[in-house]
């Protein structure tokens, strides 16, 4: 195959805007795919992604039309994977920019365009679904030309549904997207776009080769130049759904490597892979990816916690971004402390444990990691509140800032203006790409984000606002730890890192929920909010009262004194002796709010 005869792209569009769908009719078209086994959505291979809608892992597909070879790289949909989309953008020298008509521009077919425009792309606007009766196909050419300075003309109707328009889409990708540029003469570098976990193959790495070229040769070991590891491949190939074994990949073709490796976190996506002995500069783009979300997750049966860390060991071999560790308290007995890129990501893990294994959980409120500087000048992370040190030993505590897109009709501006107000928001843009939609751009923290913002924001917006984001970086915060007191006691996992200014507030809030919860006791119990040793709100639960005089039917009023005098000091040494057990179902209750 000549390297001018290949042509790799990647479909771009916001969630639900039919881009698995298309693939599906460009699978059909080209015969990838015989048409009695393609399925709907037949690249998203998960329970969980045909009924979400969203392509959550990325797929590579070659297709054969006519003299060429495409290579279509399907990306994930939601923002929460979005440094993969980076890295699948790298891969091609074309974008297919799908807008769905009924539902016109949104915040990540913004965000997504310029990714692509960074990238270098050569991006061919479609609009998709022209088979439904809503929606104008005139009015939206028009907002996409205005947006993105497309021509009218340019701008191709396609169904994915019917296959019309699909061939002529087809047909321009050939014509239009250029042939990869790389140089078969140089030394060997590929672009690690994607990794996945086979048991007998290792580690299979899903690759671009830039420059020159792998051939299958016994002895020779290939290596990755940011984690530093080597191996001697198993095998090279191209996936057609399924993997196709092959002897070479060439200048600009897109295929994998099955490493033999054993762990999924030495081969990265963005990472540049190579031969070993040679010396190729590394492909820009590559960063640790970490994650910015935190989950503890325990099993509501505590004998399960084996299994439950048996079912993270198995996911986190396909999802390398996954990260947990052990965890343990008095309320909900073994669990894990999981990061997560976002709170779809966590979302999507939860599920796949409950569904592939079976497990029944309960996961914590969503935080975010912190940055501490210490008065010694010493920088640590913390992404629980227990890890936060005494106030008298912190300088400075900073918390993630992230740049939040979002698109919504003019009518709602107000509502969402309001509500980023609220959450600390601080506006960059207002833009009004067309008479009906506004774009906004905040400044914005994450932990408010976090904080069910985009439960908010579809609640103030009637669900047509959407949103799109990319973190920014750490800033100064005035931030404290809450701590819950029952009975004079630190209740660890109610602890919480909130702003100093909202602390009474959330402090009263929570305790009242106790208060309803926590069952009465013999003694009076009282809960607190602290943050130091400074009590900001109080609440009391009134003992549980028996009638000691229940049982005497007379008697002198000094009988009836003495026996209320008994019961008093009993209560009081059993308020000074006494212990709280807080039930689970307690605590489930207060952190699944």
């Amino acid at each position: 195959m000549s390297q001018t005869d290949i042509r790799n792209f990647c479909i771009i569009a916001h969630i639900d805007h039919g881009k698995s769908t298309l693939a599906d009719r460009l699978l059909e078209i080209t015969h990838t795919v015989d048409k009695r086994n393609i399925i709907e959505q037949t690249l998203d291979s998960m329970d969980l992604e045909r009924e979400k809608g969203i392509t959550i892992k990325l797929k590579a597909i070659r297709m054969k039309y006519k003299n060429y070879q495409v290579n279509l790289i399907d990306t994930p949909g939601h923002v929460d994977f979005s440094y993969e989309v980076s890295r699948s953008l790298a891969a091609c020298e074309g974008a297919v920019l799908l807008v769905d008509k009924s539902q016109g521009i949104q915040a990540q077919t913004v965000s997504n365009y310029y990714k692509a425009m960074d990238s270098g792309l050569k991006i061919i606007p479609a609009i998709n679904k022209v088979d439904l009766d809503t929606g104008d196909i005139d009015a939206l050419k028009k907002d996409m030309s205005e947006t993105f300075g497309f021509d009218e003309k340019d701008i191709l109707c396609v169904s994915g549904k019917t296959g019309e328009g699909v061939e002529k889409l087809l047909e321009k990708i050939i014509e239009e997207i250029p042939a990869p540029s790389g140089d078969p003469r140089k030394p060997s570098r590929a672009l690690v776009f994607d990794s996945s976990y086979d048991e007998y193959l290792g580690v299979v790495a899903n690759i671009k080769v830039v420059d020159g070229s792998f051939i299958n040769q016994r002895g020779k070991k290939i290596k990755l130049l940011a984690t530093h590891a080597s191996a001697s491949p198993e095998e090279f190939g191209f996936i057609k759904l399924k993997r196709f074994k092959t002897d070479e990949l060439l200048t600009g073709e897109v295929g994998y490597v099955a490493t033999g490796l054993k762990d999924i976190h030495t081969v990265k996506v963005g990472d540049t892979l190579s031969w070993e002995g040679e010396t190729p500069t590394p492909l820009p783009g590559y960063k640790e990816i970490k994650p910015f979300v935190f989950v503890s997750i325990y099993p509501i049966d505590n004998s399960k916690s084996t299994q439950l860390r048996e079912a993270l060991e198995k996911l986190s071999l396909s999802d390398s971004s996954l990260t947990f560790e052990p965890e343990n308290n008095t309320a909900l007995g073994f669990g894990f402390r999981c990061g997560f890129l976002g709170l779809l990501h966590a979302e999507i893990v939860q599920e796949r444990l409950e569904r592939e294994y079976n497990l029944n959980l309960i996961s914590t409120t969503p935080a975010v990691k912190y940055n501490v500087i210490n008065t010694k000048n010493e920088e640590f992370y913390i992404t629980s509140p227990s890890d936060l040190p005494d106030v008298t030993s912190i300088r400075e505590i900073q918390e993630p800032w992230i740049l939040c897109k979002i698109i919504c009709p003019a009518k709602y501006s107000g509502q969402v203006m309001t509500l980023s107000t609220e959450r600390r928001a601080i506006m960059k843009k207002m833009e009004y790409p067309n008479e009906n939609n506004v774009f906004f751009e905040y400044e914005l923290p994450l932990a408010e984000l976090v904080y069910n913002f985009f439960d908010d924001l579809k609640s103030v917006s009637s669900g047509f606002a959407s949103l799109d984001y990319d973190f920014l970086d750490y800033r100064k915060v005035n931030a404290v730890k809450l701590n819950v007191l029952v009975h004079g006691e630190i209740v660890e996992p109610l602890t919480n890192i909130v702003l100093r200014d909202n602390a009474q507030k959330i402090g009263r809030n929570l305790l009242k929920k106790l208060k309803e919860i926590i069952p009465r006791q013999q003694f009076a119990v009282s809960l607190q909010a602290a943050v130091g040793g400074k009590i900001l709100a109080r609440e009391d639960i009134p003992a549980m009262r028996k009638d000691v005089l229940a049982k005497m039917s007379g008697g002198h009023r000094e009988r009836k004194d003495k026996l209320l005098d008994i019961q008093k000091k009993g209560k009081e040494r059993m308020k000074r002796i006494g212990k709280v057990d807080i039930p689970q179902e307690a605590f489930r209750q207060i952190l699944t709010k």
